[in-house]
């Protein structure tokens, strides 16, 4: 007979379910309780090894998973109202394997054994979810919980080391370790060698890993206009603000200007008049412009997004095509079934078209004697992915640029979270990174992660000058890639290889011999 008390505990496990996946979101921005990711998967996972079966912890790492990415992402409900939440419900499956290895190896009293294998699996699940759902399709790599250490130096050496990916292993890692001590006294040896193992690491990394080697520096300015109400003429708005505030940097010695993106809203080729107002910008302040056009291409069909380096001579023929769009934002993946999405929010009423390859661009009007800058830009949430700017940087950027406008989400966790990203992206790659929005939150970080000068906040309109010290040398996640996540893959493959191994040697129970039919007895 099943107790009273079991209809009320699978009620409250449901919605403990949602509520506890949804609470790592507090150590992301604005709230940036980056300690908080060190416990925040703790009540999860103890909810998820209490599961009374592998069905019912499936079901509970859907329903966290879908109320992760509903926390993080909340922001984007102007955008997509209701559709968040099929979105949601849709990356929750990912979790299901991680829950099912939270079950299986925390559950129940686990050997010393075991509780030393979860803490080598349990992240590298884990990192299996954040690997699958950083596809551009599914919405890129945001929210990846080691990207809530952006401000914790240690996690940026480390980031240097493995990327995002290597602390996204560690935080997990240490949350199995807590959950072992609190819930599993046996393996208390185990759980204490891991967090010890956590911090050696992390203290090893900090002694030894290659430093960026600073050689020079330069002048960067970011032009920040602040949002401009949507009109007909808003671009035009943007535009003359833009150069308004850009004009007194005029003899600051300023090597390079940087504008947000959508900055221009027509096709230099096609408004030659727009061209020559940016060049004679460029001469006036004696500094070649980054900007961003948004328009509709004059030589091939659709609209595209591109950073454009204009000098005093005009546009100087360096051109970067934005390449990973913003499902919804950008373009809304198979539009023939999923169209109905832009009736309801602010999904692209056009897809904007993809670039072919990433672009770095030697920056011109150097100073003599100084050392040669060639410049890797991205556009938007393109600076989420890893590999973009790692990509950039083996191509030769010295300095990697983000043109970012978030004004639709001004008021929200949006524009903080990403100005987050930069940090870590600097930092793996050992060179600075420019993140200029066209209304905040607008940063630039050195290439250890630091952050030179102040931010930009959201109620900024200004034009601000940083210094900012470039390097030289390669950083071991540039030479080696996502090698933390090659290596979970292998440990969870040899997993799974050895539990079908156990399963084929385990004995099959002997088949019962059928019985005889009854003897009948005649009678007469």
């Amino acid at each position: 007979m099943i107790p009273k008390h079991d209809g009320w505990s699978r009620r409250w496990r449901a919605p403990a379910a949602v509520s506890a996946g949804a609470l790592p979101a507090l150590a992301f921005p604005a709230p940036a309780l980056w300690w908080f990711a060190y416990v925040a998967l703790v009540p999860w996972m103890l909810l998820l090894r209490s599961a009374p079966g592998g069905r019912r912890a499936a079901l509970e790492g859907w329903l966290g998973g879908a109320g992760f990415i509903l926390a993080v992402h909340h922001w984007l409900l102007p955008s997509l109202h209701v559709f968040l939440v099929p979105v949601a419900a849709l990356l929750g499956v990912l979790w299901i394997p991680w829950a099912l290895l939270v079950r299986e190896l925390l559950g129940g009293r686990p050997s010393a054994g075991r509780a030393a294998c979860a803490l080598v699996l349990v992240p590298a699940g884990w990192l299996l979810s954040e690997l699958v759902r950083s596809w551009q399709g599914l919405g890129g790599p945001w929210g990846l919980l080691g990207a809530s250490q952006w401000q914790v130096p240690p996690a940026l050496r480390l980031a240097s080391v493995g990327g995002v990916w290597l602390v996204s292993l560690l935080l997990v890692a240490v949350n199995c370790a807590l959950v072992l001590l609190v819930a599993v006294p046996g393996a208390r040896v185990p759980a204490v060698a891991g967090l010890a193992g956590c911090a050696l690491l992390t203290g090893a990394v900090w002694v030894g890993a290659v430093r960026p080697a600073e050689s020079g520096g330069l002048r960067v300015a970011v032009v920040q206009p602040g949002p401009v109400p949507d009109s007909p003429d808003s671009a035009e708005r943007r535009f003359a603000a833009g150069e308004r505030l850009t004009r007194p940097l005029a003899g600051q010695r300023v090597d390079l200007v940087v504008w947000g993106e959508s900055s221009v809203g027509e096709d230099l080729s096609a408004r030659p008049d727009l061209a020559r107002r940016l060049a004679a910008l460029s001469a006036e302040v004696g500094a070649p412009l980054l900007v961003n056009v948004d328009a509709r291409s004059a030589d091939r069909p659709g609209i595209y997004k591109s950073a454009v380096l204009v000098g005093p001579g005009g546009p100087t023929g360096d051109r970067y095509d934005k390449m990973r769009l913003v499902p919804f934002g950008e373009y809304v993946p198979a539009r023939a079934l999923l169209g109905w999405a832009t009736s309801v929010g602010r999904a692209a009423g056009e897809d904007r078209m993809q670039g072919d390859a990433p672009v770095v661009m030697d920056l011109p009007g150097q100073r003599e004697g100084g050392p040669a800058v060639r410049l890797g830009p991205l556009v938007c949430f393109e600076s989420a992915f890893p590999d973009m700017s790692r990509r950039l940087t083996r191509d030769g950027a010295s300095l990697l640029i983000a043109q970012s406008a978030t004004s639709t989400f001004q008021e929200s966790w949006a524009p903080a979270q990403h100005a987050s990203l930069a940090a870590l992206r600097a930092a793996e790659n050992g060179r600075p990174m420019v993140h200029a929005t066209l209304t905040g939150v607008s940063v630039v970080n050195g290439p250890s992660g630091e952050r030179i000068g102040s931010a930009l906040p959201t109620s900024a309109r200004t034009a601000e000058v940083y210094e900012v010290p470039l390097a030289r040398g390669s950083t071991l996640y540039v030479r080696f890639g996502d090698w933390p996540v090659t290596a979970a893959l292998a440990a969870l493959a040899f997993y799974c290889g050895a539990a079908g191994a156990r399963s084929l040697r385990r004995p099959s129970p002997p088949v019962p011999e059928p019985s005889s039919p009854p003897a009948r007895t005649a009678r007469g």
